[in-house]
């Protein structure tokens, strides 16, 4: 579904993507981990159109998209959801949601804006009686779920997930990753950008790390969750201890996964 080939993007003279390849097929999250200033959300922001590819090739369903802008992006099917949410908090929770269908506003009727409210509100339950109040009167985890739901109503194909869980209390965190594998399970692809890399890594079904600008490491969810590596550096584990996982650990990663998928 999405194909980047040698991608370079960056800030004026400042060159922060520097050849990235990273591919998301139909139907699966990948999740992108890494520290600050890796260049996740820099990514995440080229896809969407916000920034210029400077050099590589961008293909989303084997069209090249370098050169089309961020709203026919949206019509193309790809939405993306930014880092810290970035909702109108004096409009209400209805106009957010139709913000998310302004890009098509030309050939959608009031009538079938509507009924795209009334369908993201059936996945998020918790908008639903509240359409009319200020989104800045939502929590944080309520307004997570309207970025989502603002980004759903452009009916996309890939959806962008930057940084879902930040600033969320632990207690939220879990319910954010258990809706973006219901997501998934609705056949969305997903390209997952997070810091909570455990979480990331066990609802993921492949995964990239990011360091300074390049991709360093691939594999599946699995594979990078049991790498001493990974570990090390991005799941708080020592180096010891990661290389000598034992069988505990494993359990308690599959607790933890079951608790997203199932709550």
């Amino acid at each position: 579904m999405l194909e980047i080939d040698g991608l370079h993007a960056g800030y004026g003279e400042i060159e922060v993507l520097r050849g990235v390849d990273l591919v998301v097929n139909a139907g699966e999250i990948v999740a992108l981990i890494g520290a600050n200033g890796a260049g996740k959300s820099t990514l995440a922001k080229t896809l969407a159109g916000l920034l210029p590819t400077r050099l590589g090739r961008i293909s989303f369903e084997g069209k090249p998209i370098e050169q089309v802008g961020a709203p026919q992006r949206i019509a193309l099917g790809m939405a993306h959801v930014p880092e810290g949410r970035q909702i109108v908090g004096g409009l209400s929770v209805r106009d957010n949601l139709r913000l998310g269908a302004y890009a098509q506003r030309h050939r959608l009727a009031q009538r079938e804006i509507a009924q795209r409210i009334s369908a993201v509100c059936q996945q998020f339950p918790a908008l639903d009686h509240r359409l009319g109040e200020p989104a800045g009167n939502l929590s944080g985890g309520q307004q997570q779920m309207l970025a989502i739901a603002r980004a759903m109503m452009a009916q996309p194909r890939l959806l962008v997930l930057d940084e879902p869980s930040l600033g969320l209390a632990p207690t939220l965190v879990a319910g954010i990753f258990r809706m973006i594998v219901g997501l998934r399970n609705r056949g969305i692809a997903i390209l997952l950008s997070e810091q909570n890399a455990r979480m990331s890594l066990a609802i993921a079904d492949r995964a990239y790390v990011m360091e300074m600008g390049r991709i360093t490491l691939q594999g599946t969810g699995k594979e990078l969750l049991d790498s001493s590596d990974v570990a090390g550096r991005y799941l708080g584990v020592g180096q010891k201890i990661a290389a000598s996982a034992t069988d505990e650990r494993r359990m308690r990663l599959a607790r933890g996964l079951k608790e997203i998928l199932h709550g």
